[in-house]
């Protein structure tokens, strides 16, 4: 049995933040955050880009790509963030229903900014084990950037948090764009490092929190995640690309693209040399930020466009999340498998 990706969709919004205004706002210079941050622009909201009503347009567009009727759509898998309309909602049964999805049932699943490939995962063993889930739906939205706090110095590695929607449809014996075998690694030790730390039911939100900006995301311990994730993160993120390849029947030297998320220049290159690729064999997202778990399908899409994805190549989908997690799934693209 092979599980193949029929297609994808994404949605951005029309609003867009500069590295001349992120500059302006946090008072850093604007070359710094262009060249060390490797931000030129990313998208933000505007009035009616919320969290899953981007998702939706995303997943209208995957189905219009894919030729699929939504009713043979057997699960909706909710990829997108916690922060949406509403703050205690099944998104996946919202989406269910404005695609027409009639016959599926859904859910939500989260792993910050490693959603994606986690429920990649989730989505390929589901359907290796149940005879009824054929075809499924991977849709969501993110906005994070509501959180972000441009003038807090512990939070400008986020300042590159933007908008949109993306979407995925799986299908089983899809002869095309086969999934391969993913790896995922999590440390709990981050777990409380990067928090909105008001809110919860440890404090609850009052009038003052909003007043002081407190609603915001922050970093409790600056030095020591710093610190320990100086140790441990490249080194990871390695380690699910290796891991991934190996379970697929593969080595890094195999690898001709790699969808991987948005992060400061310098270690998007640092990835590429440690694997042994070029600047050609992947894109850096530096006109769209990182809009969270969207990146990967945002970087297929555009490397589709571009003419960086073939017929018969090794692509590797990475992610890195808050929390911390890693993960890395493998593709076979085109016909070619």
């Amino acid at each position: 049995m092979t599980i193949g990706i029929v297609s994808t969709g994404v949605y951005l919004p029309d609003h867009t933040m500069t590295a001349e205004e992120i500059a302006t706002l946090s008072h850093i210079p604007v070359e710094i955050v262009k060249t060390k941050m490797g931000i030129t622009q990313k998208p933000i909201p505007g009035p009616d880009d919320h969290t899953v009503a981007m998702g939706i347009r995303a997943a209208e567009k995957a189905i219009q790509k894919g030729a699929i009727d939504p009713k043979t759509i057997d699960l909706v898998i909710y990829i997108g963030e916690e922060h949406k309309e509403y703050p205690l909602w099944t998104a996946a049964i919202k989406l269910q229903e404005e695609i027409g999805a009639y016959h599926a049932w859904g859910f939500d699943v989260a792993l910050r900014c490693g959603t994606t490939i986690m429920a990649i995962k989730v989505a390929k063993s589901l359907m290796e084990s149940d005879a009824t889930i054929n075809t499924v739906l991977l849709a969501g939205g993110y906005r994070n950037s509501d959180f972000i706090d441009y003038t807090n110095e512990r939070t400008r590695f986020m300042f590159n948090l933007g908008a949109g929607g993306a979407a995925m449809i799986l299908k089983k014996d899809h002869p095309e764009n086969i999934i391969l075998e993913a790896d995922i690694m999590t440390d709990g030790s981050f777990s409380e490092d990067v928090v909105v730390p008001v809110g919860g039911t440890i404090d609850p939100l009052t009038v003052e929190h909003l007043q002081k900006g407190l609603y915001r995301l922050d970093v409790l311990d600056p030095e020591g995640m710093k610190a320990r994730l100086e140790q441990k993160s490249m080194q990871n993120f390695l380690q699910v690309i290796r891991n991934a390849l190996l379970k697929s029947g593969y080595s890094e030297n195999d690898i001709d693209y790699l969808a991987i998320l948005h992060m400061k220049k310098s270690a998007h290159d640092f990835v590429l040399i440690e694997l042994g690729l070029t600047s050609e064999q992947s894109i850096y997202l530096s006109d769209y930020g990182h809009i969270g778990q969207m990146d990967q399908i945002i970087s297929l899409e555009l490397a589709q466009e571009s003419g960086k994805l073939k017929d018969g190549d090794l692509a590797v989908l990475v992610s890195a999340g808050i929390g911390y997690a890693w993960g890395a799934v493998a593709v076979k693209w085109g016909k070619g498998y």
